[in-house]
This record gives structure tokens, sequence and C-alpha cells, in this order.
């Protein structure tokens, strides 16, 4: 049965097989689509990726791609949206709609530089207030992005449209 998932996630040249496998069951969870934007080092029969997404497999819409311009040019129409760390603006200032593409890169080295010159605009951070930690776990990054574009959506917008007439929280 085919169904139309409410957001995408996409993994840019993952490189540790159980947050591949972490992040197909939070897809599983939220019916989000995955895709496997490669090149991907292991195979998703690898032990260490089907434990971490459990018997959830049957249950994720994972998508493999060989290469980042493959990806790019069957994703035309939709839009992306990445995350890295750095002097990016936070995800949470970003209004995130249905079909939506959550990018995110490679565990030890994030983005390709190439990506993040050209869809500058388009890419976000997740603060961390202590600034000797480097970065979070991947899977972990995913799932806070994920369940914030998710409760916005839910939201219809409405919360930070309220914010916008009313001059912000406060």
């Amino acid at each position: 049965m085919s169904r139309e998932a409410l957001l995408e996630i996409g993994l840019i040249a993952p490189r540790i097989p159980p947050n591949t496998g972490n992040v197909a069951r939070l897809c599983a969870a939220t019916r989000s689509t995955l895709h496997l934007i490669g090149p991907l080092p292991f195979s998703l029969s690898d032990q260490a990726v089907r434990r971490a997404g459990l018997d959830y497999w049957s249950e994720a819409d994972v998508r493999q791609w060989a290469s980042w311009e493959e990806f790019r040019a069957a994703s035309e129409g939709h839009r992306l949206l990445f995350f890295e760390t750095g002097p990016y603006r936070p995800y949470t200032e970003e209004l995130y709609r249905c079909g939506d593409i959550l990018l995110f890169g490679q565990e030890s080295r994030g983005l390709p530089q190439r990506i993040l010159e050209e869809y500058r605009t388009n890419v976000f951070t997740i603060p961390m207030p202590n600034a000797k930690v480097r970065s979070l776990n991947l899977a972990n990054a995913v799932s806070i992005v994920l369940y914030e574009a998710i409760r916005q959506i839910a939201m219809g917008g409405r919360e930070r449209e309220d914010e916008k007439e009313s001059g912000g929280a406060g």
C-alpha cells in the first residue's frame, strides 16, 4: 500500500550502521520516508544496521540513491532543508511544511562544502550551549529536528503565526 509521507529524511553518506538503523526505526515510527544517499560503506543487510532497526524494517520506507546527483534529480519539486553544526540559524526558526526533506550529513564530516554553499539559505543548526561539544549523535539530531517539524505541522503553523501577530513570545 502506498502512502504519502508527511516529511522525508535524507542521510548523505552515513558511515555508522547503527545510526542508520536507528534513523530507519524513527522514520518507521513517524511514517517518514528515509533517503540513503550514497556512497554507503555498508549494506542494509549488515547485522549492526538490522539490529538497530529491530523488527521495524518492514514498516520503513527506505530509498537508496547512488549519489547526491541522483537523489537531487529525483527530489525535484521538494523543499530541501539541511542541518549542520556551526553558525547557522537555529532549526526552531524555520516553519516546516508537509513534503519537506530534512537532510543530514556524514557523522564525522557533516555536509559536503559544495552543498552548504549552494543551499546556504536553507542550512540550520541545533544550538548547543556547551561549546566544547562539537556535535550530537546523528540519530539524536534527526529526532530533534523531525519531531519539531511534526509538532509544527500538527499545529498547522498556528503557534508561529500567533507569535508573529503578537510580536513574539513574552
